[in-house]
């Protein structure tokens, strides 16, 4: 359901895989970002010759959310989400070949889908390898796009899939109370650094008078 996902994709690990402790988690520091572009290297350049300029296509600034997941706090696989008006598009999935068999690349897109929801769209958009449309109509319930032609990307074909979402009901909105949107991405249900705001008066109330 993704831009550039080539990989023979695993949707259950034997029993005898002792997959570690995964934990998914958003990118918010340059660390972050640094373990997930190296997992996309490993993974694209490396191992499949993309070619820099394609896989480092000038949008991971652009209204971009990545993913790092991490086995036993290395990290082992990343995404990017990519925010539109109505739709939210997920893209650069990417699991080190060691890591594939199992739960890994499922944590990615559930937990990208779960982010999606909580702000509020209700459809996610991938570009799918045609060999991996039966896995995404398997574990996503997704569907492709009616009366779109399939395409090419990086010498693989593709088709334009979406999976519906399914907001909370405490996705945000525009009725979200402020500090909430102020939030870190991803930790909109937590007490962030600005709500220690909320208890002190203003210092100068007459500024906007």
């Amino acid at each position: 359901m993704t831009a550039n996902v080539r990989l023979p994709l695993e949707a259950r690990a034997p029993a005898e895989v002792d997959e570690g402790q995964l934990e998914v988690a958003v990118c918010r520091t340059l660390a972050d970002l640094m373990q997930a572009i190296a997992v996309r290297t490993l993974v694209y350049m490396g191992e499949q010759a993309c070619p820099y300029d394609e896989e480092f296509d000038g949008n991971d600034f652009a209204g971009a959310t990545h993913l790092v997941l991490r086995r036993n706090g290395e990290p082992i696989g990343t995404l990017r989400v990519r925010w539109f008006a109505d739709f939210a598009k997920v893209e650069r999935v990417a699991v080190r070949k060691e890591h594939r068999r199992g739960r890994a690349t499922l944590m990615l897109i559930l937990a990208a889908k779960k982010l999606a929801e909580k702000k509020n769209y209700r459809k996610i958009l991938g570009y799918g390898q045609v060999r991996l449309i039966p896995f995404w109509e398997q574990y996503f319930n997704a569907y492709v796009r009616p009366a779109r032609d399939g395409f090419v990307v990086s010498d693989h074909d593709y088709v334009e899939m979406v999976v519906e979402g399914v907001p909370p009901p405490d996705a945000l909105t525009l009725d979200s109370d402020p500090y909430e949107l102020l939030r870190p991405e991803g930790a909109w249900n937590e007490p962030g650094v600005l709500d220690k705001s909320a208890g002190r008066a203003p210092s100068n109330p007459g500024a906007f008078a």
